[in-house]
């Protein structure tokens, strides 16, 4: 009997691939993605040393800052909403894995039937005796005990290649939560300098106002000389007003810079602990950008995007198996009686089912056909998005290796410049003192060196910048 079973089963399942296996449709693929260039420049770097292997710790040298970014690794909102992500993705793998097992309950029920005498089934029970002088109860109560399964048998692999795109979304969730850690890592370090930047600009903007109020004071005492008129008195007066307004802007902009670090570190306001020393002479940490090609192995996103097409990729062959016959395996056992005393009763009471289903999808192959179609667009979205992410990040670290390389030549003439208008400003003073030059000339002078200094701080706020941008970019920070 078992043989004849199977051999039906075997028609059966021969019949069904011959109706939808000629069918299936394939799915579609795109060209071969262009490869990385062997450099980030015009000539040829085959140095694999890579700043991205240094951990955080040892890239930044100030410990203000690092304690800052520890804060910040454990309370940022954000990062904490995106190792939720990683406990979801996990959880999906639990629910993609308990699809290949057999499910398993049991089941108990209590019932009462009321059948018409004048039907088959009510007249073979009135005629039938359940003992010797016991005719069968009228209505009829039901009461059961059972334990049953089903088991979708995983033929072509559709439960197993969900359970394998499942894994890796999450892996590719971990490979998010490394980008994000990334980024705000290099968030807090622009902010930081930036803070550092905002305070020597208001030094050098102090200094100014106590400049400005000397030469002040000087054109007052030459105006009772009548070596100079009202009107020079009053554009000194103008020059330290707006020097003075300059230096409430920056106090603001210094507020708005702590509270956006605090923010980051997931905390409410307070000052945030750094270093006043002499911001100009600081360093930039010094990057080697290695090979193109360790982008692919450094840059988390990169690697997240690599993980979604490798699960898009098995979401296609999943759909596509939607198309073949699937087999489901049921079971029950049990006791069954119309009397609660009777169902320990073997085995009269014990009831099993053993049932296999062989269906295949022929009617309704258009909704399948949608659910591939749309499973294959996704695949090729993640393989442009995939192709987009190595194009991005490439271009993102050849940026910020010309940036740095022109802001240090920018840096150098800047200071340059700084120079010859602080040697101008003591000899514009003392020729202004002996009234052989005007006031004009003196004002355009201190105004010229203050706007030279604030953007001389600006350029060494980039370079800062630009080092850890480069960090960032090359995949560095999240390790």
């Amino acid at each position: 009997m078992c043989k004849i079973k199977l051999y039906q089963y075997g028609i059966a399942l021969g019949l069904c691939l011959a109706v939808t296996g000629c069918k299936t449709p394939a799915a579609e693929t795109n060209v071969a993605s262009a490869p990385v260039p062997e450099s980030f420049g015009n000539a040829k770097n085959l140095d694999t040393i890579n700043t991205a292997s240094i951990k955080w710790k040892d890239f930044f040298k100030d410990q203000n800052l690092n304690e800052l970014i520890e804060i910040a690794l454990k309370n940022n909102q954000e990062l904490n909403i995106t190792l939720q992500e990683i406990e979801i993705a996990k959880n999906d793998i639990r629910v993609r894995k308990g699809l290949l097992l057999p499910t398993a309950g049991i089941r108990a029920g209590a019932g009462i039937e009321k059948v018409g005498r004048y039907t088959s089934q009510g007249a073979g029970d009135a005629t039938t005796e359940i003992k010797p002088g016991v005719e069968t109860p009228d209505p009829l109560p039901d009461f059961t005990v059972a334990a049953y399964a089903n088991w979708e048998v995983d033929i072509w692999k559709k439960l197993r290649n969900s359970k394998k795109a499942a894994v890796d979304r999450y892996l590719a969730t971990i490979e998010g939560k490394n980008f994000v850690v990334t980024n705000l890592i290099a968030e807090i370090a622009d902010s930081y300098y930036e803070l550092l930047a905002l305070d020597s600009q208001l030094d050098i903007v102090k200094q100014t106002i106590q400049l400005q109020s000397n030469a002040l004071e000087i054109v007052k005492v030459q105006k009772q000389a009548a070596r100079a008129t009202e009107l020079g008195v009053q554009k000194f007066q103008a020059e330290v007003l707006t020097s003075k307004s300059l230096e409430f802007d920056i106090l603001q902009k210094i507020k708005e810079n702590e509270n956006k670090i605090n923010f980051l570190l997931g905390r409410y306001p307070q000052e945030i602990k750094r270093d006043h020393s002499e911001f100009l002479a600081l360093l930039p940490a010094e990057v080697k950008s290695g090979m193109p090609s360790q982008l692919l192995l450094n840059r988390p996103d990169i690697k997240q995007a690599e993980l979604e097409l490798a699960a898009a990729k098995l979401d296609v062959k999943a759909a596509r198996a939607e198309f073949y016959p699937s087999l489901d395996i049921s079971a029950a056992i049990g006791v069954q009686a119309f009397k609660p005393s009777y169902l320990l009763t073997m085995p009269e009471s014990l009831l099993y089912s053993l049932a296999g289903d062989l269906v295949a999808p022929l009617i309704n192959r258009n909704a399948i056909k949608a659910e591939f179609s749309s499973a294959n667009a996704r695949q090729l979205q993640a393989l442009y998005n995939y192709d987009k992410t190595i194009l991005n990040a490439y271009l993102e670290v050849s940026t910020q290796l010309s940036k740095i390389e022109n802001l240090q030549k920018g840096y150098d003439l800047k200071s340059q410049q700084v120079a010859a208008l602080n040697t101008s400003i003591d000899v514009s003073n003392d020729l202004f003192k002996s009234a052989r030059v005007d006031y004009f000339e003196v004002l355009m002078t201190q105004r010229d060196a203050l706007e030279a200094k604030l953007e001389l701080i600006d350029t060494k706020k980039e370079q800062l910048n630009a080092a850890v941008h480069v960090y960032r970019e090359l995949g560095g920070g999240w390790k």
